[in-house]
């Protein structure tokens, strides 16, 4: 029998490699399977979701982030027996579906093989897909496990193959449970271990590292969320960091070709999340306001070159303005203020994070920066000042000369 919840997993700050970070409601799946005498033999809890890369029929290449499983089915799970080993199987919609089968020796179970399916064959996901139909990719994972030990994973899981990546995190999950009863023995992931390490101070006696102050602008990249029902969030960007660490400033342009993207999509919020490898995570968080949408948090974790671990959040900014059905535009250089330590420059800005129709920007609102109109007073204003200085100064000389054609009698 097949006990499955979805739960809503409300942020409140900072949680740690979350994908959904502050005021952005996120789903964790939690599943209970029973054996024939109704005793728990699996339990998982879990967040995952997915990005996809394809070919389309013009020979470019697009990509799909799958992020909204509010309607997963578990279908086809199983406790397991003396010939197969227990299996999770997921399905979310017609398009997709994530399997994980376990396996178990004396002492230790494993996570043995992840798999997950998609449909390019629907048209709604993949419209212009230049080949259509089933393709699977099957991630071979096989770490053990002590038998009797819940395993628990909060950091960033990472699986890419072929043309898609997936992604999880929060993951709580024990095979083969014991006597009905989940174990309340964790056996932490590697990346938890570390996390709960204390950073090692850096004293004042080591030389500072500052990385390479970069002149150039930052690439411009182009980023995009797809919730299912096709793209629900366009960004277009380039992107330098400026972080002030011990009085020691860097400063990171954000390469494009070398970063991933993920996000998610909901009725009042929307995640953009950009990650690389010194980059564990780099959050914009939108939300809507009456008819209005603007940026209201930024997270960020990333690895420093001197070793260190940089980590600001901010959940209470006001930044990228713009009525809902529009979408921001700032070509010129634009500061968003962080912290005292954290700052991002960005450069040629479009962000439309609601209401996006059929992949596209809806028309921009420019930022004040961009609008030249503003110039116009400016200069008329300066003008009817220099034309009175003139007069003024015309007329000064004037009397002057007036005067000097007059002898006291």
């Amino acid at each position: 029998m097949v006990f499955f919840r979805l739960s809503p997993v409300p942020g409140s700050g900072l949680v740690l490699l979350c994908l959904v970070l502050g005021a952005v409601s996120s789903y964790s799946l939690e599943l209970n399977l029973t054996n024939s005498e109704k005793n728990i033999c699996l339990y998982a809890k879990w967040q995952m979701n997915f990005r996809i890369r394809y070919e389309t029929t013009s020979k470019n290449y697009k990509f799909v982030t799958i992020s909204d499983l509010a309607n997963a089915t578990y279908n086809g799970s199983i406790c397991g027996d003396d010939q197969n080993g227990p299996k999770i199987v997921v399905q979310f919609g017609s398009v997709f579906s994530w399997v994980v089968n376990f396996t178990k020796d004396v002492s230790t179970y494993s996570i043995d093989i992840i798999s997950f399916s998609y449909d390019t064959s629907d048209n709604t996901t993949f419209p212009d897909a230049k080949e259509k139909g089933i393709f699977t990719v099957y991630n071979p994972v096989a770490f053990g496990i002590p038998l009797n030990d819940i395993f628990r994973c909060s950091s960033m899981s990472t699986l890419e193959k072929n043309d898609v990546v997936q992604y999880y995190w929060d993951v709580h999950v024990q095979a083969f449970v014991q006597n009905g009863t989940v174990s309340t023995k964790e056996f932490l992931c590697d990346k938890d271990k570390t996390s709960t390490t204390a950073v090692p101070t850096v004293h004042t006696t080591v030389p500072s590292t500052t990385m390479p102050t970069p002149k150039e602008k930052p690439e411009v990249g182009s980023y995009s969320v797809n919730n299912g029902n096709g793209t629900c969030l366009l960004a277009t960007m380039g992107l330098q960091l400026n972080i002030t660490q011990e009085k020691v400033v860097s400063v990171i342009n954000i390469k494009p070709n070398t970063t991933d993207f993920t996000g998610s999509c909901h009725p009042q919020t929307a995640l953009l999340r950009l990650n690389s490898s010194n980059i564990k995570y780099l959050d914009f968080v939108f939300v809507k306001n009456e008819n209005r949408f603007y940026l209201k948090e930024v997270n960020v974790n990333m690895s420093l070159i001197n070793g260190s671990v940089f980590s600001i959040s901010n959940n209470n900014l006001s930044y990228w303005d713009a009525s809902l059905g529009s979408s921001y535009m700032c070509n010129k250089e634009q500061t968003v203020s962080v912290s005292g330590a954290f700052q991002i420059n960005t450069f040629d800005l479009r962000v439309q994070p609601f209401n996006v129709i059929e992949g596209k920007y809806s028309t921009a609102q420019e930022c004040s920066l961009d609008d030249d109109t503003i110039l116009i007073p400016i200069i008329v204003g300066a003008g009817l000042s220099g034309l009175i200085i003139v007069i003024v100064i015309a007329y000064l000389i004037g009397r002057r000369k007036s005067y000097a054609g007059y002898q006291t009698l």
